[in-house]
């Protein structure tokens, strides 16, 4: 729900209204008592923070995470719009890409989703950091924001994480979607391969058949993603995590209902 109250109507005065809301101008004229009617402002602002670094184009299914990224974003904005609330987007890679400062209306819809399809990034890596301290910078008016990440945060500055997301959430309702792909988590046993960091051009050899190889990448990812949930939890952002070949409706829908 949005804040404040905006004039409706006036009526005529029931038994249990309050007197605080009669019009005495339209009393005296109708001879009449009449009250004001007032209803909620349900207008929001709802700001999409998206990452749009090099990591975001891996898929080992059908779709990339930027596919995914993409529709999941796309859906809120048209959900948004249709209720007649403001939609922005902010593009982050290691620096903010792009800002789309909020509006309504259809073609403004269509221009975000244009920019999330086709955008391409400066940076080659990570820091949500510099989005969440760009948000609360552009923003003094709380929003409903949505960070949309595969949460492979290149920088290793915990303590500015920390606080970027505690101030943020602070001030904004934050609601986070981790985007994963099933080789994230787990390497299929698929024998020598060359592996490449997208946001580093880092390129090694791995043996998949060695379970120790797989154990440590499994390992590796488990401590990253509950790391950073650890963080979203202490400072009360809602999670979700969606993958590449996953239903992403239900898992939204999972995480609105426990709000």
């Amino acid at each position: 729900r949005g804040r404040g109250m905006s004039f409706s109507e006036v009526r005529e005065y029931r038994v249990g209204d309050d007197v605080r809301d009669i019009d005495w101008n339209v009393t005296a004229r109708s001879e009449r008592t009449h009250v004001k009617v007032y209803e909620e402002e349900r207008e929001l602002t709802m700001m999409l923070i998206v990452d749009v670094s090099p990591s975001r184009m891996f898929g080992s299914t059908e779709l990339t995470k930027k596919n995914v990224i993409t529709e999941i974003a796309a859906t809120l904005a048209i959900s948004a719009s249709k209720n007649n609330d403001k939609v922005g987007c902010i593009l982050f890679s290691d620096r903010v890409e792009k800002f789309i400062p909020p509006k309504k209306g259809r073609s403004h819809i269509l221009t975000i989703i244009r920019e999330l399809v086709g955008f391409e990034p400066s940076g080659k890596s990570t820091n949500i950091s510099e989005a969440l301290r760009y948000l609360v910078g552009v923003n003094k008016k709380r929003t409903t924001s949505f960070l949309l990440s595969d949460f492979i945060n290149s920088s290793t500055d915990k303590p500015k994480l920390e606080d970027a997301l505690k101030i943020a959430s602070s001030k904004h309702d934050i609601m986070a979607i981790e985007v994963y792909d099933k080789c994230d988590r787990e390497l299929p046993n698929v024998g020598i391969i060359e592996v490449c960091d997208a946001e580093t051009g880092e390129r090694e050899w791995i043996d998949t058949s060695s379970r120790r190889v797989r154990e440590y990448w499994a390992k590796s990812y488990n401590e990253r993603s509950a790391e950073m949930q650890e963080l979203l939890r202490h400072n009360r952002i809602d999670y979700a995590s969606v993958a590449t070949d996953g239903d992403y409706v239900a898992e939204l829908i999972k995480m609105f209902k426990q709000r």
